[in-house]
């Protein structure tokens, strides 16, 4: 029998829960916790709350939007660049529609910008 926790239709199962752990939502969507770490430096959109003692809470939305991005990378072949272009985009266009605007952490954006500045000195080594 699969294990439940690995299906994305069990979400309705924790609809009890307002928040998830990582690995909660690791057995969830079926990805290591690594995985949704990196991804949190690649998408900008893509950043879950963090409790006092520094843990990653997820919630409902968020994990929507983890199974969006797996599904643009493993199953439609986009690129890590093309998903962040794609629901960038589409995540700008549905806010401004509600009246707001994506404000990225600031924590967030800087360590994604010096992520990308280490990968880039790296290459000109």
């Amino acid at each position: 029998m699969p294990n439940p926790l690995k299906s994305p239709q069990t979400l309705s199962l924790f609809s009890d829960k307002l928040f998830y752990k990582i690995g909660e939502v690791s057995n969830i969507v079926n990805l290591e916790s690594y995985v949704l770490r990196y991804w949190e430096t690649e998408f900008p959109f893509l950043s879950p709350r963090k409790s006092k003692t520094g843990q990653r809470i997820y919630t409902k939305k968020d994990i929507d939007l983890i199974l969006r991005i797996k599904q643009l990378l493993y199953e439609d072949g986009y690129t890590i660049d093309g998903v962040r272009r794609k629901l960038g985009t589409t995540l700008k266009q549905n806010d401004d529609l509600n009246g707001s605007l994506i404000k990225p952490d600031p924590a967030t954006m800087i360590k994604t910008v010096k992520a990308r500045l280490r990968e880039l000195l790296d290459k000109l080594e």
